[in-house]
């Protein structure tokens, strides 16, 4: 039997969990095929609704559904309030990191990081030197990718802070399973999540640029063509703000302005899902069409508030990801709560020869990479493939991180075979601005493909509802 810690069952098939335990008495009292029937009814309402991602290169087409899956994944309240507390405490560090490389560097001058590892960094942003924004806040979204692995230990595998995604996504799966099976909602005190669009408006809201005391909110989007569209369009429905792209906005007199059929209206705060290279043509990309001509000199003066802020890549870098607890350390004089996995960084001489001569047992990441892509999973890979990697990690090591392979915790899944159990992880979303605040739950990917350890979407993950028991 596979060595994982099984959500659901504490001893792999028969006691539940007792914060499971009503749940599983409900699904011995569902057939197969009526949980068959329910799942596509769940799919033919989220291609009615346009649930759907957007694959690049896939020669099906370039809209799928993500696999929906009806078997939630549920947490009790105490493990949440202590997994809580960590993230708070993390995305404060974050932000406190942040501000600090692009002000005072005390973090650099005390040795505790690497100059190198930040200014030749591709994610750090020389433009943002100085500037200051409100509250000092740069990531006001924060989405953190968590596992579970072991006796049951919560780690962070990542930290995504420029343009986190999947928030819809777990707003829908809770809109759903309550449409498929409100008798089950009856038997459990399950934590709303359906505030989350009003939670982010008044933290949008909240870091409007000195003096605005109304401000007007926009999502701002690449466009249809991206892969999370619907998202932005979600949010921005849910939220009641325009959505916008790049060509409705100008910029005049150290102010944004919107395009309106009643002519221009000042813009205070964009949330952006476009990624730095792309927001300003006059000071990143010169071929992009998807940004606004000087909305950089608007933001460096303060009239305008980016969220996420530009520059923040630098801190969700995997490169970075291993220094993340000496964050936390410094500027809060605080222990970690949450345990970043064991990391070796290849640009260390020791650490790439343990990689090189471990390729097969070890997950080697890209530091810039993201979704899924751009990594290697040694336990799943071809004897070619893991030669093919090495070469690539031989040829650029400080381009890569690796890590074990952890035995991420499994939660009973409804596949074709039946109920069985696959790999899960979680992505909470973590909003900074006066406050710092959170919905209870996250959203959870699971790897449908028996065995895998890649949740990502792209690479054919499906999401599940995540449930915080209340008291």
């Amino acid at each position: 039997m596979a060595k994982f810690f099984d959500e659901m069952y504490s001893d792999g098939i028969h006691t539940a969990r007792p914060h499971y335990g009503e749940f599983t008495r409900w699904l011995g009292e569902q057939t197969h095929d009526a949980i068959a029937r329910k799942r596509a009814e769940a799919d033919i309402i989220f291609r009615r609704v346009g649930i759907t991602f957007a694959v690049y290169g896939n020669d099906a087409g370039t809209e799928r559904l993500i696999p929906f899956d009806i078997i939630p994944r549920i947490i009790h309240a105490a493990e949440w309030a202590e997994l809580q507390t960590g993230l708070v405490q993390r995305v404060k560090a974050l932000n406190m990191f942040l501000h600090d490389i692009y002000h005072d560097q005390n973090i650099v001058k005390a040795n505790i990081i690497p100059a190198q590892q930040i200014f030749r960094n591709a994610q750090y942003r020389p433009e943002m030197q100085g500037i200051s924004v409100p509250s000092d806040i740069y990531a006001h979204i924060a989405g953190v990718d968590i596992v579970r692995a072991g006796e049951g230990e919560f780690y962070v595998l990542e930290d995504n802070l420029r343009v986190p995604s999947g928030v819809s996504y777990m707003l829908e799966n809770r809109k759903m399973m309550m449409r498929l099976f409100p008798d089950v909602f009856t038997r459990h005190k399950i934590a709303p999540v359906a505030h989350f669009p009003d939670l982010l408006l008044d933290n949008l809201r909240s870091v409007a640029p000195a003096g605005v005391t109304d401000p007007t909110v926009v999502v701002m989007t690449p466009g249809m063509y991206n892969s999370a569209y619907f998202e932005h369009a979600f949010l921005a429905q849910q939220m009641g703000v325009e959505l916008v792209e790049g060509k409705d906005l100008f910029v005049n007199d150290e102010a944004v302005y919107m395009r309106t059929t009643r002519g221009a209206k000042r813009v205070d705060v964009i949330y952006r899902r476009i990624d730095d290279d792309f927001l300003d043509p006059l000071a990143f990309r010169p071929d992009s069409s998807l940004g606004v001509p000087g909305l950089l000199s608007v933001y460096r003066a303060g009239g305008v508030t980016l969220a996420n802020a530009i520059g923040t890549g630098v801190a969700d870098d995997k490169s970075v990801y291993p220094f993340v607890p000496d964050m936390i350390k410094f500027y809060l004089g605080e222990k970690p709560i949450l345990n970043n996995v064991p990391t070796f960084q290849c640009r260390k001489k020791d650490d790439l020869a343990y990689t090189l001569a471990n390729l097969k047992d070890l997950v080697v990441k890209e530091v810039h990479g993201a979704g899924g892509y751009g990594m290697l999973v040694g336990p799943a890979s071809t004897a070619q493939e893991i030669e093919d990697f090495r070469a690539r990690v031989i040829a650029n090591p400080e381009g890569y991180i690796a890590q074990p392979t952890l035995s991420l915790s499994a939660c009973p899944t409804f596949v074709e075979s039946g109920v069985a159990p696959r790999h899960i992880d979680m992505r909470p979303f973590v909003l900074s601005g006066k406050t710092v605040s959170m919905v209870p739950g996250g959203l959870t990917r699971v790897a449908l493909k028996e065995g895998s350890l890649v949740v990502n979407s792209s690479q054919g993950g499906g999401t599940k509802d995540t449930w915080i028991l209340e008291k």
